[in-house]
């Protein structure tokens, strides 16, 4: 009952629930991008086995609850870390190196560079590793990383094309030059920038050195004919036995 002018109505009121309303737009502002970044974090920092909803939800400062406004289980929700992973390491990136439409040399340079790219590349690097790692003991992960090694490399066999190799070359010279790269990203700390620097050009001349041709055979040797057998007698021996 309400008092209006000191007259007494009856007037229904609506009854509020702002905590519950509060906690819904809470839900909905984390976005899902939010989700699949905390988790990426915590698969970095502490590994495949602490990416749990009440993990996330805690470090986020909010409750499991609302984890299903975005996904159904963990595993869509490991499915995205993967995806999120692959388009932002393979797929954008290969796209932004092929629009430069720079000449294949470059391109080349660009690519063996990637490594070298301050804090940005040991942050790939690191979340790189931590899917490698978690790769070795689920066939999810390791689905999706031999997925962006093969894009990688297709990649790389495309340069490597462009600047005139043959085919069987050009994918050997790519996994040579792709797997110097991935050792790069993962050993970052060893030596000086200067050394680091080194091992960078280095490897630019080394992907390009022109191969040794191969040395001809020797001649098959001529059996020794046994002691006591003439020329004329050796050369009838081999007419008959040819």
């Amino acid at each position: 009952m309400v008092i209006i002018a000191g007259m007494p109505t009856s007037m229904p009121l609506r009854p509020s629930r702002p905590k519950k309303r509060a906690a819904a737009d809470s839900s909905r502002a984390l976005t899902r991008e939010n989700w699949v970044e905390a988790a990426t974090e915590v698969l970095v920092d502490q590994g495949i086995d602490h990416v749990r909803v009440d993990v996330l939800a805690q470090q986020l400062n909010i409750t499991r609850g609302s984890f299903y406004w975005h996904f159904r289980d963990r595993e869509e929700l490991l499915r995205a870390v993967l995806q999120a992973w692959h388009d932002a390491s393979t797929a954008q990136l290969t796209k932004r190196l092929v629009d430069a439409r720079e000449d294949p040399r470059q391109q080349l340079r660009n690519v063996i560079s990637l490594p070298h790219r301050g804090r940005a590349a040991q942050r790939a690097a690191r979340i790189e590793l931590a899917i490698r790692a978690w790769a070795r003991r689920d066939e999810m992960a390791r689905k999706a990383l031999d997925e962006s090694d093969a894009s990688r490399l297709r990649y790389h066999q495309d340069i490597f094309e462009a600047l005139g190799y043959g085919a069987a070359e050009a994918r050997l010279r790519a996994f040579v030059t792709y797997g110097c790269e991935v050792a790069e990203s993962l050993l970052h700390r060893q030596g000086s920038p200067a050394d680091r620097r080194e091992r960078q050009q280095f490897l630019e001349q080394l992907s390009q050195q022109p191969l040794q041709p191969k040395a001809p055979e020797p001649p098959a040797a001529v059996p020794a004919e046994p002691a006591g057998v003439d020329a004329g007698q050796a050369r009838r021996r081999r007419r008959a036995t040819a």
